[in-house]
């Protein structure tokens, strides 16, 4: 499978329209149609619905979209690493969770690209799993990843701040008339928790595990602004790192009895060959004096 082809079929993916898609590759529409038939030839599958109007993807045709994806993203960072090789350049790809210690990775990259500006920076903010699974996939050089989080496969460096959690309620709740919430307090309510495992894990300890049985789980989240919305709305009562800050004038932050603290490390694969620029940042990440 070539990756020009691979791109053809990508295109028309994203466009859902033979026509447009010609235009945007600067092909003929005829051409077009005869690579991606000689595609579904080469992989024995149709990859399209086709209508006079439009296309849609078959589930085969879902998987390899996804597929393509990564692998024209992973080429495209492969050809600019190699694009100078005089001095520092190219890009560092990071994926990041939702954590305070942005904050003085922002300062790494900062103070890294003063000495070479030549240097980007590409930030892909997910859960630790997504960030995890992207790294796997060579789609990331590194990873900052909020604890609960198994980094024994990886090198790593621990980011310097920790966070609390809490419990985020509505104003009119009366869990916001409370100092502390204990999880008992949080029994007869619907909860709002983290969809990782590694999570679940910690608040079952947190709760007990005959507590935790009893537990009312009204969704699930991997990211928090998102969580805010449905506790604004009464969906339940999100479990959540303590922010500083509410996204919305009726919410209100509780903290937790006993409290829970979670800290952050920046992983990457030992294993794997980076490149110059990517072991540089590591080397000055490592020697960085924390503030």
């Amino acid at each position: 499978m070539e990756l020009r082809v691979l791109r053809y079929f990508y295109t028309v993916a994203r466009e859902e329209n033979i026509t447009r898609a010609a235009q945007l590759l600067h092909v003929t529409q005829p051409t077009l149609s005869r690579q991606l038939m000689q595609l579904e030839k080469e992989l024995g599958t149709v990859l399209f619905h086709r209508s006079s109007h439009r296309i849609a993807l078959t589930e085969d045709g879902i998987l390899l979209k996804r597929r393509a994806h990564e692998i024209l993203e992973l080429s495209e960072k492969t050809c600019r690493e190699f694009q100078s090789r005089e001095g520092l350049s190219g890009e560092i790809a990071i994926g990041c969770g939702e954590t305070c210690n942005m904050a003085y990775l922002s300062d790494l990259m900062m103070s890294f690209r003063q000495r070479h500006p030549l240097v980007q920076f590409r930030i892909y903010s997910a859960t630790a799993d997504e960030v995890k699974d992207h790294m796997e996939n060579g789609l990331l050089d590194m990873g900052l990843l909020m604890e609960p989080v198994e980094v024994r496969r990886y090198s790593y460096v621990p980011m310097p701040y920790r966070e609390r959690w809490c419990a985020l309620v509505r104003k009119d709740s009366p869990l916001a008339a409370l100092p502390r919430v204990t999880p008992k307090d949080l029994l007869p309510y619907p909860l709002l928790l983290g969809w990782r495992d590694e999570v679940l894990d910690m608040l079952s300890q947190w709760f007990g595990e005959k507590l935790f049985a009893q537990v009312t789980v009204a969704a699930r989240y991997n990211l928090v602004n998102n969580t805010a919305v449905m506790v604004h709305s009464g969906i339940g009562v999100a479990l959540t790192l303590d922010k500083g800050f509410l996204p919305h004038p009726d919410l209100q932050q509780v903290s937790l009895s006993p409290g829970i603290e979670s800290g952050a490390v920046l992983a990457w694969k030992n294993e794997l060959p980076c490149s110059r620029t990517v072991e540089s940042f590591i080397s000055h990440v490592q020697n960085t004096p924390e503030v």
